[in-house]
């Protein structure tokens, strides 16, 4: 007899509350929970295919051990924890703490509790080599947030918005950028009460279906374009100015800086209607609460944290942050409360601090450290060289940039460690695989998504929202599979470590509330939800509390109206930072012309989102993967036509770095000239790479120590210059 129960997705930041069917022990359905607040019922294909994960023919049941001939062989979890802890301790004794890393993926987030104790096991060891997907996704918001600085009662809530810019970001499918909740019907809402939708993309995305404006530009030039609706609006006196005097420092030095990016100006350099340009600008200034999104698409091309920069100005400028008496956005839940105040928070330091890197002269940032140099601290000889690294939910050989780089990188390491519920391109090169717990194996919790507010505004629940749920169901009977946390636990008794929680709370300076340090118990094992009771200790809401609404709950209680400014605020956003005025000076002086003029690499390729696949996880999974398991090159059609192409034509896709072949697909939405691809695909370097099977990976088309951001390490991974041309079959 099968039983329903309510539940979360957990496979995004989404966190999409389902109907999970379980019937013999075995799940055997997932639908949208039409009963949980917000959602209306929303669920993406990836969510609707959670059964066929748990019960994949493929899945890992057991952990595995690498041989001497490189192929696997099952392990007992409690043995391949003494065999790791055995190697990590002599790892460490003969080349010190340093020689220990850490990364971690997206895939943490249906396990809230791995991250937090995988960095505890790392401070144990008294190592601060903590790496994370972040530094090569987004750096540029946090890079941003600190040259700015940011506003204690953040930005409007979506629904009470007049206007809205997305750059790069289709959160439609990627469900990114604040748009949590059934993005679409959100933006269906939102134009129907009268929401002006503004997109920059070089596609015609899902997103841009509802816009009022489409700017379809080239790629790369995200910083031109914001640069000159800034010019526009502050050239035309449209900008906020009793929010600009009171509250914003270094206008002149922005206003003198977007000068010469005149709408003719943007308009050839972006290929871009100036009318349409020069409206966007009106409609974003004159519009009386707003907001602007970036996204991974804006992150990828060069000039990422500029791009995130201008956005902030953009929003400072139009005066996009919430006043005094309304209603405070995203209040804490399952963080600890604060007090939403209409005051920024000042300016801090965004990088050079903490560790610093042997390459490139990176040091630690914001956003953390930087990834793009892991590859080159593990291949690097002498002292401070990574020899161990244990990767959380990731998958770095389809994952990371300058994938042959990182080959030679993993097969390079003494210890290398992966939890992975497959034999994945990573875990193929791992020398121990963990199997773990699935998601509806474990308990599950909101706070993960409700935190993500403090990487940039916009982030988060706008409403004060949160939901527990239980497991479910055990893993299969005979397995041996273990929770991730348990991992860092395990490891840390065995070495005879102690371990420290640390709740942190808040972004750089602006601290709601100071970080608490918990002692764990070394010698009784806690449980998955003792830790999540340790990491919502003092939260808003008890956890308890929220417990008590398996549905999901917004709890209306705790909304409160942001408070007024401190009479002795003199805090001031900075829309004038020295650095960031450089760089914009150095992209007015580019030579766009002769760039453009590429005879060699007439292309861009750009990334895009699946909404089948989330990066390089559901690849293998067969309800989403049946129709198409790999990652199309898409053109437009006269771009084919003009090479002699068809869709389904096999193709090598070359960049002055290196070549993938790729599957074509005709795309009339896309602008002409740009291949859009999804990253995370592909084979790992010495295997089979038909791109029919597996697609093609896109990182390995870049360099990490090529055309790369100075403070972040991210190289170019879109707006990558690239040649296109029929491949020859195969004999």
């Amino acid at each position: 007899m099968s039983e329903i129960h309510p539940s979360t997705c957990r496979l995004c930041t989404a966190h999409c509350p389902v109907l999970v069917t379980v019937k013999g022990g075995r799940v055997i359905q997932v639908t949208g929970d039409p009963e949980a607040p917000l959602y209306r019922g929303y669920s993406c294909p990836k969510g609707r295919a959670l059964p066929e994960q748990h019960n994949h023919a493929d899945r890992l049941l057991h952990s595995q051990k690498r041989r001497a001939d490189g192929s696997h062989e099952p392990i007992g979890s409690e043995q391949a924890l003494d065999e790791i802890a055995a190697k990590l301790q002599g790892l460490v004794s003969r080349h010190g703490p340093r020689s220990v890393a850490m990364y971690i993926g997206t895939n943490t987030l249906p396990y809230p509790a791995s991250g937090g104790m995988a960095n505890a096991l790392l401070r144990a060891i008294g190592s601060r080599m903590f790496f994370t997907a972040n530094t090569i996704d987004q750096p540029g918001k946090q890079i941003a947030q600190a040259l700015h600085g940011g506003w204690i009662a953040g930005q409007p809530a979506f629904d009470s918005a007049h206007a809205w810019l997305l750059v790069g970001t289709n959160p439609v499918i990627s469900k990114a950028g604040g748009f949590n909740e059934n993005p679409a019907q959100a933006f269906k809402d939102a134009v129907k009460r009268g929401l002006k939708l503004i997109v920059i993309d070089p596609r015609r995305t899902e997103s841009v279906r509802r816009a009022h404006i489409h700017l379809q530009a080239r790629p790369g030039e995200d910083p031109t374009l914001l640069a000159g609706l800034l010019h526009v609006i502050i050239a035309e006196g449209l900008y906020d100015k009793e929010f600009v005097e009171e509250n914003v420092q270094g206008f002149e030095s922005l206003a003198d800086q977007v000068k010469p990016f005149t709408p003719d100006y943007v308009a050839r350099r972006a290929d871009v209607r100036v009318e349409p340009l020069v409206e966007a600008a009106r409609v974003l200034a004159r519009a009386k609460r707003g907001g602007v999104t970036t996204g991974t698409g804006s992150s990828f091309p060069t000039r990422g944290n500029l791009t995130s920069y201008l956005a902030l100005c953009l929003n400072s400028v139009c005066g996009y942050w919430v006043r005094a008496g309304e209603k405070l956005r995203s209040p804490n839940v399952l963080l600890q409360p604060y007090t939403g105040k209409a005051q920024p928070y000042p300016p801090y330091k965004a990088w050079g601090y903490g560790e610093k890197l042997r390459v490139r002269g990176l040091t630690n940032t914001t956003p953390g450290l930087p990834t793009a140099a892991l590859a080159d601290e593990i291949l690097l000889e002498g002292k401070g060289q990574v020899k161990a690294l244990f990767c959380v939910g990731s998958n770095p050989m389809m994952a990371w940039p300058d994938q042959r780089r990182s080959f030679e990188a993993l097969k390079k390491l003494e210890l290398l460690v992966t939890l992975d519920i497959e034999m994945s391109a990573t875990a193929r090169l791992a020398h121990y695989v963990i199997a773990p717990r699935l998601t509806f194996e474990t308990p599950g919790m909101t706070q993960t998504a409700e935190g993500i507010k403090y990487f940039g505004p916009g982030l988060g629940f706008d409403d004060p929202y949160a939901q527990y749920t239980p497991k479910l169901l055990d893993p299969p009977e005979g397995s041996d599979v273990i929770e991730d946390w348990e991992l860092f636990y395990g490891l840390a008794q065995r070495m005879g470590l102690e371990l420290q929680w640390v709740n942190f709370y808040g972004w750089g300076r602006h601290i709601e509330s100071p970080p608490q340090v918990i002692p764990l118990d070394m010698q009784n094992k806690p449980t998955t939800d003792d830790i999540y009771e340790i990491m919502c200790r003092n939260s808003r809401i008890p956890l308890s509390e929220v417990k008590q609404y398996p549905h999901g709950h917004v709890f209306d209680e705790v909304n409160e109206v942001v408070q007024p400014r401190d009479e002795d605020c003199e805090y001031r956003l900075d829309v004038g930072n020295a650095y960031m005025m450089q760089e914009l000076t150095q992209v007015r002086a580019e030579d766009f012309e002769a760039r453009q003029r590429n005879p060699g690499y007439p292309f861009l390729l750009v990334s895009r989102r699946s909404y089948q696949f989330l990066n390089s996880s559901f690849r293998t999974n067969p309800r989403v993967a049946r129709r198409k398991p790999y990652n199309p090159a898409f053109m437009n059609p006269k771009d084919l036509a003009r090479l002699g192409l068809k869709s389904g034509d096999t193709v090598t896709i070359r960049s002055p770095h290196d070549s993938i072949r790729g599957v074509v697909e005709a795309e009339r939405d896309l602008r002409p000239g740009v291949i859009s691809m999804s990253h995370a695909f592909g084979a790992n370097p010495d295997e089979d790479d038909d791109p029919r099977q597996v697609g093609a990976n896109t990182g390995r088309l870049t360099r990490v120590d090529n055309e790369y951001d100075p403070i972040t390490g991210i190289p170019r991974m879109a707006a990558i210059p690239v040649a296109v041309e029929a491949s020859i079959p195969s004999s």
